[in-house]
């Protein structure tokens, strides 16, 4: 009996189950160390949120109580530094720095070293600190120039205060009154043009607030009528 022939595009088709067990000899245990990896660092993850980041925020937020609660009395030493029972912003910084209270109390440690005349620790911790919450942002900024404003550094306070006078719009609380410090720094640094032109923003943006109702005085002290 002749011997039967198939067809040469048979012989030659590869079988798909013996290339996988091939494949699986030559790369099994790289692919399994893959695998391993990535269910640690999944599982690592999970486990750091579940029992370091989540119970890390809220003692955090636990301790920022008492120590908001001496910022709301203007009890500033004692928001910054604690009580013999209570942390300050300090020990929340220092021990919860990562935590979103732990952040927060960078902007509350800047507030209370201004307060206190300190105002190089007051840049410090201010500039450590932002939000994307529009109206606190905007309160770091005027914060920073005003500290800035009192070292003597007009340049780094003018550009806090525009920064804080155009970053919420309408905020027509302290949007104006920000922009007019910076119009005043700008009369002192004797950039006359520069202050103009804040104080001419005031006006057209703000103009039923105090300092919107102030600015035809201001702008005429330099010059300019209406």
């Amino acid at each position: 009996m002749s011997e039967i022939k198939h067809p040469a595009h048979l012989e030659e088709e590869k079988n798909p189950v013996a290339d996988l067990h091939n494949a699986w000899e030559r790369y099994g245990k790289q692919l399994s160390y893959v695998v391993l990896a990535l269910v640690v660092i999944v599982g690592g993850f999970f486990a750091y949120r579940s029992f370091v980041s989540e119970p890390n925020e809220k003692k955090a937020t636990e301790a920022m109580f008492r120590a908001e609660e001496y910022y709301r009395l203007d009890s500033a030493k004692l928001a910054l530094n604690g009580d013999q029972v209570n942390p300050g912003f300090l020990k929340i910084i220092s021990k919860y720095g990562s935590t979103k209270a732990g952040k927060l109390a960078n902007f509350y440690a800047g507030s209370c070293y201004l307060k206190l005349g300190d105002f190089n620790n007051a840049v410090k911790y201010l500039k450590d600190f932002s939000t994307p919450v529009q109206q606190l942002q905007e309160r770091t900024y005027g914060l920073l120039g005003d500290a800035y404003s009192e070292l003597d550094k007009k340049n780094e306070a003018v550009e806090q205060y525009k920064k804080a006078g155009t970053y919420f719009e309408k905020d027509e609380l302290f949007s104006p009154e920000y922009l007019f410090r910076a119009g005043y720094l700008y009369e002192q640094m004797g950039k006359t043009q520069d202050a103009i032109a804040m104080y001419k923003l005031i006006k057209d943006k703000y103009p039923a607030t105090p300092r919107g109702i102030e600015a035809d005085k201001y702008l005429a002290r330099l010059g300019v009528t209406q």
